[in-house]
């Protein structure tokens, strides 16, 4: 469905890290944002949120996006 990566990298605080955000189908007709994080190079973390449309799950999607790029996270 959709899938948005973002970077964060400031070499003075040794900062290189990502947050994946990706809105996918699941077997039982629910709608999955999976998000990723870590640091660059690295595997990471991954949680899982489960919702009953894709209008819910995209706004949920959007949220998540918006926090991060306050934060300093670009594309």
């Amino acid at each position: 469905m959709s899938c948005q990566l973002l970077f964060r990298v400031d070499p003075d605080l040794n900062m290189a890290r990502f947050y994946r955000v990706e809105v996918l189908p699941d077997l039982f007709g629910e709608i999955i944002v999976e998000r990723c994080w870590g640091r660059i190079g690295r595997a990471g973390q991954c949680k899982a949120a489960s919702y009953p449309s894709s209008s819910l799950a995209e706004a949920a999607a959007s949220r998540l996006i918006s926090a991060k790029e306050r934060r300093g996270y670009r594309s």
